[in-house]
């Protein structure tokens, strides 16, 4: 019965409608045996087999059937329900390895010719099964089944409710200024002396009149503040949300490639724009005056990602919130901790994951203290103690490999910490080298950042130009297993580490790339896109391994969501691992593909820096 076959999942929802009919009336419906063969090594193409029950070994040709060979240790790759196999031997005519049934199996047969004329008739068909991670992952963006509200989240800028800036010229007095405002109902305006603006809120003329007691007749130019943080119309309008959380403001202008006012945009409109209260936890934290405030607002986070990415938010514009917000605790935390008079001679950074902001639930604490040399302050470790013993009552679990504020090793005068990256550096053992690379990512959060930058930038000097370092640096991204077998099938397994698989290569890999030519930016994608814009990698290269990292960190996030806790301080105990049960047929094709560009790049860094295994 032809008309079972579903035709509304990607890449069979792609179709026209004839172009669907075409499909129902030419597919086949079949059942095998145990050790049936579907498909023979050498023999001409049947076309693309779809599983509606069963499974189906792949195994190489020179095999015969047998129970031991379709189980699991000795074949290539296992299909179950709802996957798809052969579409490699109906674009090279033959197969090269058997298909053999496991149990009992039903399945629909798409014929040969059947498959190219619809590849033949639909480019974005024939794309799916032919092109790129990327073109894979964009098609599926596009016809994801929550794509109307993908696009609602996504709108530009300059499609959004921009507001007209209203606009007064350097002379005009406050007592002018606030009836316009009155007039126009705005919250703001600005101010232009010469060809700079500067922003006046109703809050700003209160203050000059009722606290500063200025004359009503004062140049309302002489309160503006002149420095406008400002995003291109071209923006996300959810990037504008990010920065009002980083910046914590209310209002961006927007200006185009020639530093034209084009408009203002509130945070007001952002926010009827977005289910999520993000910008509401950033005020708690803000406002926060004790630990127990601070620790409250902290809790709503896990509430947010989830109702994010329940919309369609984009995995990475959702890291970047949450990076924001993150570090809006830790500085808060710093705060209320720390005495103010501390605060000039020491920095709290932050590193890993977090110091690349590239994480998504509440990960494992990776930061550290760098103090002014000379810096005579007794309480700093029981203080610091103090500090990693409520994050970790926040939710935030502890380091396994203990780099926190809370061990020593880890606090550092400007001094030492120079000279241990000097010294990671030169040293070419394993402990040394994860040390470095998380280190590598490090990022200020809190108190003086200058003293961080004056150590970063003297590790940088000493490693200019040494290839020697770099090869043995870059050689870490080799070091875990890629789960593909030869003939690029996904190993089968219920369970899979995907930061060892996946993420660590590509973000190892980049950043040595990254720190061979001096980029400061610690963030994976950011790093790539710099990479890019110098010449230094291939476009294609650099857009495969963002998507590739995209969809890791999306699958762990999803199976992360499942596994989470109610209770705010219970955290995941194996945040990493996947089990590729779990996975629909499309997401483990995905993981496939993605895993396929991990192991290119693998090839690539080989080849880079003369590397062996």
């Amino acid at each position: 019965m032809p008309d079972t076959f579903n035709v509304d999942h990607v890449p069979f929802s792609l179709l026209t409608d004839s172009e669907k009919a075409l499909l129902l009336e030419n597919i086949e419906r079949r059942e095998y045996q145990p050790l049936d063969i579907l498909i023979a090594a050498g023999e001409p193409s049947q076309g693309v087999f779809v599983l509606l029950k069963g499974r189906v070994a792949e195994s190489e040709c020179s095999a015969q059937p047998s129970e031991q060979l379709v189980q699991q240790q000795t074949a290539f790759m296992h299909y179950e329900a709802g996957e798809y196999f052969g579409s490699w031997s109906v674009f090279n005519g033959q197969a090269i390895h058997n298909f053999i049934a496991v149990e009992t199996t039903l399945c629909h047969l798409i014929p040969t010719q059947t498959l190219l004329d619809l590849i033949d008739s639909n480019l974005l068909f024939a794309d799916y099964f032919q092109q790129s991670l990327t073109a894979k992952r964009q098609i599926l963006a596009q016809h994801a089944d929550n794509q109307d509200m993908a696009e609602f989240m996504l709108s530009r800028i300059a499609d959004s409710n921009m507001r007209e800036p209203l606009i007064v010229e350097e002379g005009t007095s406050i007592e002018d200024a606030t009836r316009l405002m009155r007039e126009q109902k705005a919250d703001c305006l600005l101010a232009k002396k010469g060809n700079r603006y500067g922003m006046v809120t109703g809050t700003d003329l209160l203050d000059a009149v009722i606290i500063e007691q200025l004359p009503l007749t004062t140049d309302v130019s002489q309160i503006a503040s002149y420095r406008l943080i400002s995003i291109s119309p071209d923006d996300y309008l959810f990037s504008a949300l990010i920065i009002m959380t980083q910046q914590r403001i209310e209002r961006v202008v927007v200006m185009d490639a020639k530093r034209h006012l084009l408009g203002v945009v509130e945070l007001t409109d952002v926010l009827s724009h977005f289910s999520s209260h993000s910008h509401v936890i950033g005020l708690r934290v803000e406002r926060a005056q004790s630990i127990e405030e601070l620790r409250a607002a902290s809790f709503g986070l896990a509430d947010l990602i989830r109702g994010l990415i329940s919309t369609g938010v984009k995995t990475r514009f959702v890291m970047e919130l949450l990076a924001a917000l993150n570090s809006q605790i830790l500085s808060k935390l710093f705060d209320l901790i720390v005495p103010l008079e501390v605060h000039p001679h020491v920095c709290l950074i932050v590193m890993g994951s977090e110091g690349r902001g590239e994480q998504i639930m509440k990960t494992d604490q990776d930061n550290g203290l760098i103090y002014r040399d000379g810096l005579d302050w007794p309480q700093m470790h029981a203080v610091m103690n103090k500090f990693s013993e409520t994050l970790i009552s926040f939710g935030f679990p502890p380091c396994p490999g203990n780099i926190m504020v809370s061990n020593p090793e880890w606090v550092n005068s400007t001094k030492q910490w120079a000279e241990k990256l000097t010294r990671w550096s030169k040293s070419f053992e394993g402990e040394a080298t994860m040390n470095l690379a998380i280190a590598s990512d490090s990022k200020p959060v809190a108190g003086n950042s200058a003293l961080f930058k004056v150590a970063r930038n003297s590790f940088f000097r000493r490693i200019q130009d040494n290839e020697i370092f770099f090869a043995h640096f870059a050689k870490a991204s080799l070091r875990f297993d890629t789960p593909l077998t030869f003939f690029g099938r996904l190993k089968d397994s219920a369970g899979l580490d995907i930061k060892k698989a996946g993420v660590f290569p590509i973000v190892h890999g980049v950043r040595s790339i990254a720190l061979e030519n001096k980029i400061a930016d610690t963030n994976t994608f950011k790093r790539l896109e710099i990479l890019v814009e110098r010449g230094v990698l291939h476009k294609e290269l650099a857009d495969n391994l963002a998507e590739a990292l995209s969809y890791f960190v999306q699958v762990r996030l999803q199976q992360q969501m499942e596994r989470y806790s109610d209770d705010p301080v219970e955290y995941d105990k194996a945040p990493n691992e996947i089990n590729i049960k779990m996975l629909t047929a499309l997401e483990r094709q995905l993981l496939r593909d993605a895993l396929t560009v991990v192991k290119d790049f693998k090839k690539y860094l080989i080849h880079r820096y003369h590397l062996t295994y």
